[in-house]
C-alpha cells in the first residue's frame, strides 16, 4: 500500500488563526466582511458587470447576510478566504479572496470585483498581489489561479499585471447568461518571479 502525501498546508493552519487585515497602497485595505456591510454587498449584485462575469444573482439584504455568515464558515472550514476592499471611510468597494482552497493540494483559485467608481485605478492588482503574499508566505499555499472569459479584458489585465501568465485557453468552460465562453487560465507558483 502506498502511503498517501502530507498535505501541502497542515489542516488547522488557517481556522487556528484570525483573518488578517491586509494594508495596500493608497489608503486601501483589506478586511474580513462584516454583518453591517450586508446592504453594500446586496447592492453590488445590481451592478451589470458584476453580474455579468460574477453572476452572484440578486441578493437581499438578509441573502446577503447569510453569505457573510457562510464566508466565516467557510474560513473556519478551511474552504475560502474572501475579504472587502474597503477604503479609508471602511465602506467596503470590492470583494476579493480565494473561493475554491485546496489545502491538500496547495491551491487556490482567486475571485474578485470591484465597484465601477474604483475601477481602472490599480486597486484589484495590489489586492491580488497582497492576497498572493498572504496565501503564499503565511498560509503556505504553492499555486493560485486566476480564471476569467477571454472576452474579460480587464480582469485579464489584472492577471498579467499582478504577475499571473496566461497558462492557456480553457474552450467553452464558462457560462454566462449570454452562452458559453472561453476561459483564460493563469496562474502564479510560490517563487514565480514577477509583479510583487
Amino acid at each position: 500500500m502506498i502511503n498517501p502525501m502530507a498535505p501541502v498546508v497542515p489542516p488547522g493552519r488557517m481556522k487556528q488563526t484570525v483573518q488578517p487585515e491586509l494594508a495596500l497602497s493608497g489608503g486601501m485595505r483589506l478586511r474580513p466582511w462584516r454583518e453591517s456591510d450586508a446592504r453594500i454587498l446586496a447592492l453590488s449584485c445590481l451592478d451589470p458587470d458584476i453580474q455579468h462575469w460574477n453572476r452572484p444573482g440578486r441578493l437581499t439584504i438578509d441573502t446577503a447576510h447569510e453569505k457573510i455568515a457562510r464566508w466565516k464558515l467557510r474560513w473556519q472550514d478551511e474552504e475560502a478566504a474572501i475579504w472587502a476592499i474597503a477604503p479609508a471611510d471602511d465602506i467596503p468597494v470590492g470583494l476579493i479572496g480565494l473561493g475554491d482552497l485546496d489545502l491538500r493540494g496547495g491551491s487556490g483559485e482567486y475571485v474578485y470585483w470591484l465597484l465601477p467608481a474604483n475601477r481602472g485605478r490599480g486597486t484589484m492588482v495590489n489586492a491580488t498581489l497582497a492576497v498572493s503574499h498572504w496565501a503564499f508566505d503565511t498560509l503556505g499555499l504553492h499555486r493560485l489561479r486566476i480564471t476569467h472569459s477571454v472576452a474579460n479584458t480587464a480582469s485579464c489585465r489584472v492577471a498579467t499585471q499582478a504577475g499571473f501568465p496566461l497558462e492557456g485557453t480553457m474552450r467553452s468552460a464558462l457560462l454566462h447568461a449570454d452562452g458559453w465562453h472561453d476561459e483564460h487560465l493563469h496562474a502564479r507558483i510560490q517563487g514565480d518571479t514577477g509583479a510583487s
